[in-house]
């Protein structure tokens, strides 16, 4: 069949993978390209504009090079192109495509200060009312308005309306189309701080506030629509039309089936992203959690909840890294399972402060509960329990939130390979825990909505399932209550960490988190 192949690109903070899969789901080809950051000074993360664009171009060199060689030398057989990338991440370009500075990466910490002021203010509250996001140097727009601060220049050129901001979505479509494209998609549009969700549009009141009314904002499109068209600088005989765009967290919801409210995915990578799906109509953030996009098509936009864990494969590293407990993390299994459960022992992973649903960022990490009849393999264990722990954490108050129960956990990234931590994570959760054994997720996830758009799938129910090496992890009720004993000592050492004294949410009965009609008023 003729036209039948889709190329997808994933564009990481660390590398971009180029993916050209076939109907059925299954790659064809892949190229990989390595991608550097820059650190000018401490807690700043940057990233070359242009060398993303040519880290994409390699990339799908290397990707289209391997196509021809295993499968065809007919490169028109690949038809439509689907973009995933980090998100928050942003450039600053004028008319001619020219980068007006760095990209400041997701990871930039320069707008903490910026943030302190924002915090408990009124218009804090107008930002979690719009965009579901917290005031948090995580998402783009404090960032830009520290350098909207500290550059004049820059400041002049946004009051005059010659700058063009674009998360690297938006970026790559404004390069691979000569500048003729300039869009970006629901999902990446609401991590900028300046997207109301409610309304689906760039929020003007905010904008205002920000001092930032003069800057140039792509138009914004369901995740699956025509964008446009590229040849790739030449890499493809014609042009292609690029039929998705979509953040990295949540093209692998989509990629993973997360279509129906209560399916959720936990990428655990890092730190860790939770989505769950809460339908066509938004949960207002509360408790720790934020309000986003899920994904969405022409005709229909899922919502979601999701919960940032900041310490998750980083807290394997620092064990491997910092106390050399072990060689290579694969061998944290077998240690874990030396001992029968962690013996009181547990890991608070705050290296970096605690995420959702605590967000304190004050916190530091803590080992606790250690006697003299502990070893390596208690720590350990408490390490990886650490994982579990703190997703349930997550999903406890999004469904309080929400109101909605979890169904099922799909779970992706290099740590969803361990199998003690998926078991312990099924029998805590009491839900099927679902790993595809498919490590590009993300690049799936754009392809399946890339061909929808062009019209290689008819509908959700359409799309290629993928499943041939699903691992389905079941909670088998073994050893429940000592699992739920150790939960609870858990929750008593965050509150410890976290608020001394005093009872955590997480504690509470259900009827102590915010009502419905609370939820309402709120809106």
């Amino acid at each position: 069949m003729k036209n039948n192949y889709i190329l997808a690109i994933d564009q990481g903070t660390s590398a971009t993978k180029a993916v050209v899969f076939d109907t059925q789901g299954r790659i064809a080809a892949m190229g990989t390209e390595p991608l550097a950051s820059h650190y000018p000074r401490p807690g700043f993360v940057e990233q070359d504009p242009l060398e993303i664009y040519r880290n994409v171009l390699c990339a799908v060199k290397a990707c289209l090079n391997e196509f021809q060689e295993k499968r065809s030398p007919d490169l028109s057989q690949i038809s439509v192109c689907g973009i995933s990338n980090q998100r928050e991440t942003f450039c600053l370009w004028d008319a001619s495509g020219t980068p007006l500075g760095p990209a400041i990466v997701w990871q930039c910490k320069r707008s903490v200060d910026i943030c302190s002021r924002l915090q408990n203010s009124a218009l804090e509250q107008q930002i979690k009312w719009r965009t579901g996001l917290i005031a948090d140097p995580y998402f783009s727009a404090t960032k830009l308005i520290w350098l909207y601060e500290q550059d004049r220049r820059l400041r002049a050129a946004i009051e005059e309306g010659d700058v063009f901001f674009g998360t690297i979505d938006t970026w790559l479509l404004y390069k691979l189309t000569a500048g003729q494209s300039y869009c970006t998609d629901y999902t990446n549009a609401c991590r900028t701080l300046f997207f109301n969700l409610d309304h689906l549009t760039w929020d003007d009141y905010l904008l205002e506030q920000f001092q930032l009314s003069g800057l140039r904002l792509p138009q914004v499109r369901a995740s699956s629509s025509e964008f446009g068209s590229s040849d790739f600088a030449g890499l493809l005989p014609r042009p292609i039309r690029i039929g998705a765009m979509i953040g990295d967290s949540h093209a692998a919801a989509f990629g993973e089936g997360c279509f129906a409210p209560g399916t959720a995915k936990a990428t655990l990578g890092t730190g860790c992203s939770i989505l769950l799906n809460t339908g066509g109509k938004r949960v207002p953030a509360a408790n720790g959690m934020m309000s986003t996009i899920c994904w969405s098509t022409a005709d229909r936009v899922d919502y979601a909840l999701e919960g940032i864990i900041v310490s998750c494969g980083s807290t394997i590293n620092w064990l491997r890294d910092n106390l050399g407990l072990f060689k290579n993390a694969d061998e944290c299994e077998a240690i874990a399972c030396c001992v029968p459960n962690n013996g009181g022992v547990y890991l608070v992973p705050a290296f970096s402060g605690l995420g959702a649903p605590h967000w304190n960022m004050d916190a530091r990490a803590v080992i606790a509960g250690l006697t003299l009849g502990c070893d390596k393999s208690h720590v350990v264990r408490a390490a990886l329990e650490s994982i579990p722990f703190q997703i349930k954490d997550v999903i406890a108050v999004m469904e309080d939130c929400s109101e909605i129960p979890l169904k099922r956990l799909h779970a992706d990234g290099g740590i969803s390979k361990n199998s003690f931590i998926m078991q312990f994570m099924a029998d805590l959760l009491q839900r099927e825990i679902i790993n595809m054994g498919f490590s590009e997720v993300s690049a799936y996830g754009a392809a399946c909505l890339a061909g929808l758009q062009a019209g290689i799938f008819k509908g959700l129910d359409q799309l290629p399932k993928n499943a041939l090496d699903e691992v389905r992890y079941s909670a088998i009720g073994r050893n429940l209550q000592d699992i739920q004993t150790n939960y609870e000592g858990w929750r008593r050492e965050i509150q410890r960490l976290t608020a001394p004294g005093k009872t955590p949410k997480i504690l509470q009965k259900p009827s102590a988190f915010v009502s419905t009609r609370a939820r309402a008023n709120f809106e």
